[in-house]
């Protein structure tokens, strides 16, 4: 089968599309005939050899998918040529990829392979974020930073089916424009954040921050909360991990979030069959439909993966394995 391998941890552009041997599943496991493959920021850091869960070369890299299934347990609740969904540690840009059970979703029939290939890890991950760890009620102002990007979509969606204000943060008016087409009720530059929050909220704050990019924003990201506020700390991919004055914590009763949805992870505290339960009714009504951007077949795998790291990506990519 193709796969698209990393042999020299050397980044996007190193990857390499090689002819390897089907993998075999192992009990618990099933086999699926992938047809498209979600690309997301964990494959670039896949590249380079820096995602937390090392795997030694050479591997097959890629994080999600959809297709069919060709093998699975008769206790799996899956039968050859279910159409499914799902998520692995690695592997997901191949023909054919082995999975855990229980990291693998039935796909609804309204929705194509290649719309559900770009939607486990953002809609999942978006849905711990604001359900489990951020406990976000209607009513609350949200503030998203990465607002444009894949999760940053998912999380502005969600948060408004769950009847919060949103506020998105993004860097031009093209990313602006993808935010308010997925439900922001306003838009600002990450370049005075703070003030425009200030001045959207009355001088009140926002009751949460979502914030996948860290870095420089950080302090003014909890400056943004009203007291008794929640930070959420989803990822770093700013390139710097900030730090923290606790002082300011104690004075607002602030709260700061760690946010790791465990999906991609050998072991998994979170039940991902029943994320997707919770999220059915809006699966069905295609209100979680996500944005793609381009779609680019399995060969162009390096050149994807480089788009997203290099910020060139607005919304999803995905990777077309089978027709």
């Amino acid at each position: 089968m193709r796969a698209v391998r990393n042999t020299t941890h050397g980044g996007p552009r190193l990857l390499k599309v090689q002819d390897v041997e089907v993998p075999r599943r192992r009990p618990g496991e099933v086999l699926v005939q992938v047809h498209a493959a979600g690309v997301s920021y964990p494959d670039v850091l896949q590249s380079r050899g820096e995602y937390q869960n090392r795997v030694p070369l050479p591997f097959t890299v890629g994080s999600e998918f959809s297709g069919v299934i060709l093998e699975a347990d008769p206790e799996s609740g899956f039968t050859v040529v279910d159409r499914v969904v799902g998520v692995v540690s690695d592997g997901a840009f191949a023909d054919y990829v082995v999975a855990p059970a229980d990291r693998v979703l039935p796909l609804p029939d309204n929705i194509d392979f290649t719309s559900a290939a770009a939607m486990p890890i953002n809609v999942l991950s978006a849905e711990f974020a604001l359900n489990e760890r951020g406990h976000v009620q209607a009513g609350e102002t949200v503030l998203i930073h990465g607002a444009a990007g894949g999760l940053g979509l998912a999380l502005t969606q969600q948060a408004k089916l769950r009847g919060a204000t949103v506020i998105s943060v993004v860097s031009t008016p093209e990313k602006a424009e993808l935010a308010g087409r997925m439900g922001a009720d306003f838009t600002i530059s990450p370049h005075d954040f703070l003030d425009q929050a200030r001045h959207i909220t009355d001088g009140r704050g926002v009751d949460v921050v979502l914030d996948p990019v860290g870095g420089e924003r950080f302090t003014d990201s909890l400056r943004s909360l009203t007291r008794e506020g929640r930070l959420l700390v989803l990822g770093f991919t700013g390139g710097s991990i900030p730090t923290v004055r606790v002082n300011r914590l104690l004075l607002t009763n602030t709260t700061i979030v760690g946010v790791a949805w465990e999906g991609l992870m050998p072991e998994c505290g979170v039940s991902l069959p029943d994320q997707w339960e919770r999220l059915a009714p809006h699966l069905a009504d295609g209100a979680l439909e996500p944005l793609i951007s381009a779609v680019l077949p399995l060969a162009e795998a390096p050149e994807a993966v480089a788009m997203l790291d290099e910020r060139r990506a607005k919304g999803k990519l995905v990777l077309t394995v089978r027709s």
